[in-house]
C-alpha cells in the first residue's frame, strides 16, 4: 500500500509530529534507511517508519513549515523512495483498466512473458523436451528483466549510492547474472548450436517477486480495514434546522460546516453526523462499530449521542456539541493511527537484524560462487548457486512481520470496543499478572442513590437535603449527583445562589455558606481532621457502614470554630452486571486481583463480598485518597501488599509514607500491574501503572484526562473488556513472535538449501515471494478474534 497523507498534529506549542506517507519500500532494510535519513535532516529530533503502512512519523523539534515539509519529502525522494497521498493511494488501488486492476498489470505482463520460457520445466516433468530458440527466449526475457525489473535497478541503485542495501539490490544482482550468463553462453554458442540457457530462472523469479508483492500490498489492505470502516462512518451531510434568523428552512449541508450549538435532524436509518445531545424525541442508536456493543441504546431527550453511530426507527433533533477533531470518532480513529504507526519494543531487535542483512546475504553469495568453483563445478553452475542465494534471501518478511500483527490486532480490537493507544501498551499488557480495579464507576455502576438521612435530634431532614443540595450544586461528583437527584425527588427547588463561598476540598467534601451558616459536607475522615465530634450519631455510622453504605457528614461551623455533625448521609451503589464473572474469569487466568477504593471499610467490604473479591486475602484497599492511587499502585508493582487482616493499611498512604501495616507486608518479586479507572482522579494511578485501562460509561464516557493518561482505552463500561483487552494483546504478541520466527526460519533454511545447491532461482524466487505473503496473510487471522465473553 503506497500510504497515507502528510498531517500534523500538534504535541506542544515549539513541537509537532507530521505522518508522511513513503512510497516505494518493500523491506526491513528501506526501513531503516529512510529512517536515517530522516532523522539527519535538519529540525527533526525522532523518526519512525513503518512498512506495513509504508508511512514514516516524524517529531519536529519546532513548529512545522512549508520549508520543513518541503525539505523531508525532498530528502525521501532523493532517498529513492516517493511521498504520497492517501488520496493518491486510493486512486491507484481502484483504477481499473478493461476489469483489470492497474497495479496488476506489471505482474500480468510478466506473467504472459515468463510463461513461454517456463513451458519446457514443465515438458520435463512429462517427459517432453521443449527448447525455445535462444534468439526467442532472449527477446521475452529481456523485456521482463529491464522493463519489468527497472524499479529493482532504480532502488539498488540508491541503495549503493547510500552504502547500504535492500531488497530490490539483491534481486538486481541476482537476476541481472542470471541473464548476464544465459546471453554470453548464447553468444559463445557455435551456429546451430542448442545449449541450455537460463533465461527463464531471472524472468520467472521477477514476475514471482512482482505477484508476491502484488498479493503481499492486498493482504496490507485488509490489516488497515478497521481504519476505513472507521472514516466510512462518518456521513457527508447533514440535515441544518433553521434558526429564524439567517435560515427559515432545513437546508442540508456538509458535515465539515457543522458548528458546536447547531441544531440538526436524523432521520431513520441515517448515521449521526456529529456528536450532540438528543433536543427532540426519541430512538435507538446502534453504536457497534463505536464501542463493540451488540444491542441498540435508547436515546431520548437529554441524552447523548455519538457522530457515526446508526440512527433507529425514530426521527430526533440533535443539538451539536462536538465536530471535526473533538469528536469522540476523531479521537477513535487518531488513537487506532497512533498504534499502528508506533513501533514495538521488539521491533529495535528487527532493525538491528536488517541493518546488517543484506551486506551478510552478498558476503555469503560471494562465498556460495567461491566455494563451488573451489570444488570444481563449472562457472555458470556456481552462479546460479550463489544467485539462488541472492534471491531467496529477502528482508521482506522481517519488516512485515511486526508492524503487520500490530494493525491487524488493534484494528479488530477497535472494532470491539477497545482502542489501544499505542504499540508498547499492546506488548506490555500481555504480561499483565496483577489488575487493580478502581471501584466507583468501574466496578460499580457509578450511579450512586442517597439511601437515608439520619438527622441529628432537632434537625429537620428536608432543611439538611435543601443545604446539602446548595453546596453540592456545582458539583460533578457522583455522590453529588445523587444528593442533587434526591433533593429534585423530593420536589425540593436549589438557587443558583443559594450557597456562597463554595470550596471543593479534594478528596474531602464540599465547604460553603447557606443562609449565613458556614457548613461542609464530606467524609468521616475530614469531619476527624475538622474536629467534629460524631457523639449519638457515632453508632449509627458503624451501622450504616456495616451494611455497606458510604458515609457522609453535614456538619456546621459553631462557636470557636468548633464543628457540629447535622446529619449523616447514607450512600449506595450497585455493582455492574457482569462485574463479578469478569473478576471471576480473570482469577481463573491466574491474574492477581486489587479493588481500590476511597469509600470506608464497611462499604469496601460489603462490595468486595458482592463482586467475590476475598478480603482476607488482602484484595480490598480502602480509604485511599485520590493522590494516594498512584502510591498504590506503585507498590503493588513492587510486590508489597498488606498482611491478610490488613483492609485499611495503605488508606494512610501520604506523601510516599507508607504505615506499619504495609511495610509489615509480604515482598514479592516484580509485578506487571494493569489499573483499570474511569475517572479524573483515576489518572495518576493509570499513568503510573505498567498498563492504564481508562473505562468508558453511559453516563458521558471516560474522561479525557484518564484517556490520554491510560494505554488502553475501553470504549464501554463493561468489566468483561479487560479480560478481553489482554486477550486480544496475548494474542497480538503471540502473531508477532510466530511472524519473526517464520521471517527467521525461511532464511535460516533458505540460503543454506541454496548455497548447498538444492534450490534453484525458480524455486528460491517462489519461497522468497511465499515469506511475505505468509507473514500478512497470518497477522490477518488477527481479524478472526471475538473478545471471550461473545465466544
Amino acid at each position: 500500500m503506497n500510504t497515507a497523507t502528510l498531517e500534523a498534529s500538534e504535541l506542544s506549542p515549539s513541537s509537532c509530529q507530521i505522518d508522511l506517507g513513503i512510497g516505494g519500500m518493500t523491506c526491513a532494510s528501506c526501513v531503516s534507511r529512510v529512517e536515517k535519513v530522516l532523522k539527519k535532516q535538519a529540525g527533526v529530533s525522532g523518526a519512525s517508519v513503518n512498512l506495513a503502512t509504508e508511512s514514516a512519523r516524524v517529531t519536529l523539534a519546532g513548529p512545522d513549515d512549508a520549508e520543513t515539509l518541503a525539505r523531508i519529502k525532498r530528502a525521501v525522494r532523493d532517498a529513492g523512495y516517493e511521498p504520497r497521498s492517501m488520496a493518491a493511494m486510493d486512486e491507484d488501488s481502484s483504477e481499473r483498466w478493461h476489469g483489470i486492476p492497474t497495479d496488476f498489470l506489471p505482474v500480468l505482463a510478466g506473467l504472459l512473458l515468463s510463461a513461454p520460457l517456463a513451458l519446457p520445466m514443465v515438458g520435463d516433468l512429462f517427459g517432453k523436451h521443449w527448447m525455445l530458440p535462444s534468439w526467442l527466449q532472449f527477446l521475452l526475457a529481456t523485456p521482463v528483466q529491464f522493463w519489468l525489473g527497472a524499479r529493482f535497478y532504480k532502488a539498488g541503485w540508491h541503495a549503493l549510492k547510500a552504502l547500504t542495501g535492500n531488497m530490490e539490490l539483491l534481486v538486481a544482482i541476482g537476476t541481472t547474472a542470471g541473464w548476464m550468463l544465459s546471453t554470453w553462453l548464447w553468444w559463445r554458442a557455435e551456429p546451430g548450436e542448442m545449449v541450455h540457457l537460463y533465461y527463464e530462472g531471472s524472468a520467472v523469479v521477477i514476475t514471482l517477486v512482482l505477484l508476491g508483492k502484488w498479493l503481499e500490498a492486498r493482504a496490507k489492505r485488509q490489516t488497515t480495514s478497521a481504519i476505513r470502516a472507521l472514516h466510512a462512518l462518518r456521513p457527508e451531510w447533514a440535515h441544518l434546522l433553521p434558526d429564524g434568523i439567517k435560515r427559515t428552512e432545513e437546508t442540508d449541508v456538509p458535515v465539515d460546516e457543522l458548528l458546536p450549538g447547531d441544531l440538526i435532524t436524523v432521520r431513520p436509518g441515517e448515521r449521526f453526523p456529529a456528536d450532540g445531545t438528543v433536543a427532540q424525541g426519541s430512538t435507538q442508536a446502534d453504536e457497534s462499530m463505536l464501542t463493540g456493543e451488540a444491542m441498540p441504546v435508547a436515546k431520548a431527550v437529554g441524552d447523548g449521542v455519538t457522530g457515526g453511530a446508526l440512527n433507529g426507527e425514530g426521527a430526533v433533533q440533535v443539538s451539536v456539541r462536538a465536530v471535526g477533531a473533538q469528536s469522540v470518532l476523531a479521537h477513535i480513529i487518531a488513537l487506532v493511527q497512533d498504534a499502528q504507526a508506533g513501533k514495538a519494543p521488539v521491533q529495535r531487535l528487527v532493525d538491528q537484524v536488517a541493518a546488517v542483512f543484506v551486506p551478510v546475504v552478498l558476503v555469503i553469495a560471494l562465498i556460495t560462487l567461491g566455494g563451488w568453483l573451489y570444488v570444481g563445478a563449472p562457472v555458470e553452475e556456481a552462479l546460479l548457486h550463489a544467485v539462488s542465494v541472492l534471491v531467496i534471501a529477502c528482508p521482506c518478511a522481517l519488516g512485515l512481520a511486526t508492524p503487520a500483527a500490530i494493525m491487524a490486532g488493534t484494528g479488530v480490537a477497535a472494532q470491539h470496543g477497545i482502542l489501544i493507544k499505542d504499540a508498547q501498551a499492546l506488548e506490555i499488557a500481555h504480561r499483565v499478572d496483577t489488575v487493580a480495579f478502581d471501584k466507583t464507576g468501574t466496578l460499580t455502576v457509578g450511579h450512586p442513590r442517597l439511601r437515608l438521612i439520619e438527622a441529628a435530634a432537632g434537625v429537620d431532614e428536608l432543611a439538611v437535603l435543601q443545604a446539602a443540595s446548595a453546596l453540592q450544586a456545582q458539583s460533578a461528583h457522583p455522590l453529588a449527583r445523587a444528593v442533587l437527584e434526591a433533593a429534585a425527588t423530593r420536589g425540593l427547588t436549589v438557587a443558583a445562589d443559594a450557597a456562597q463561598d463554595v470550596q471543593a476540598v479534594s478528596g474531602r467534601g464540599s465547604l460553603g455558606t447557606v443562609q449565613g451558616a458556614k457548613l461542609a459536607l464530606g467524609s468521616l475522615r475530614w469531619m476527624d481532621e475538622l474536629g467534629a465530634a460524631m457523639g449519638p450519631l457515632a453508632a449509627r455510622v458503624q451501622t450504616l457502614q456495616d451494611e455497606g453504605a458510604t458515609v457522609s457528614v453535614l456538619a456546621a461551623q459553631g462557636e470557636a470554630d468548633q464543628w457540629a455533625p447535622l446529619a449523616l448521609l447514607a450512600f449506595a451503589d450497585e455493582a455492574k452486571p457482569g462485574a463479578a464473572a469478569a473478576l471471576a474469569g480473570l482469577r481463573a487466568q491466574g491474574l492477581r486481583l486489587f479493588m481500590v477504593s476511597g469509600d470506608n471499610r464497611g462499604a469496601a467490604l460489603a462490595m468486595a463480598h458482592t463482586l467475590g473479591l476475598r478480603a482476607d486475602a488482602g484484595e480490598v484497599i480502602a480509604e485511599v485518597l485520590p493522590g494516594d492511587k498512584a502510591a498504590v499502585v506503585r507498590r503493588l508493582k513492587q510486590g508489597e501488599r498488606e498482611p491478610p487482616a490488613g483492609l485499611v493499611a495503605l488508606a494512610a498512604v501520604e506523601g510516599g509514607t507508607a504505615p506499619a501495616a504495609v511495610t509489615a507486608g509480604s515482598k514479592e518479586s516484580h509485578h506487571t500491574v494493569a489499573m483499570v479507572g474511569d475517572g479524573v482522579n483515576d489518572a495518576p494511578a493509570l499513568a503510573a501503572a505498567d498498563v492504564g485501562l481508562a473505562m468508558s460509561h453511559s453516563q458521558g464516557g471516560s474522561s479525557d484526562v484518564a484517556m490520554h493518561a491510560a494505554g488502553i482505552t475501553l470504549m464501554r463500561g463493561d468489566p468483561m473488556l479487560v479480560a478481553a483487552a489482554l486477550d486480544i494483546s496475548r494474542r497480538t504478541v503471540s502473531k508477532i513472535r510466530q511472524n519473526l520466527f517464520w521471517a527467521f526460519a525461511y532464511n535460516a533454511a533458505g540460503i543454506p538449501l541454496a548455497a548447498l545447491g538444492y534450490l534453484s532461482p525458480v524455486l528460491a524466487g517462489a519461497a522468497m515471494a511465499l515469506s511475505s505473503v505468509s507473514v500478512v496473510s497470518n497477522a490477518l487471522l488477527l481479524k478472526r478474534w471475538k473478545p471471550p465473553v461473545q465466544r
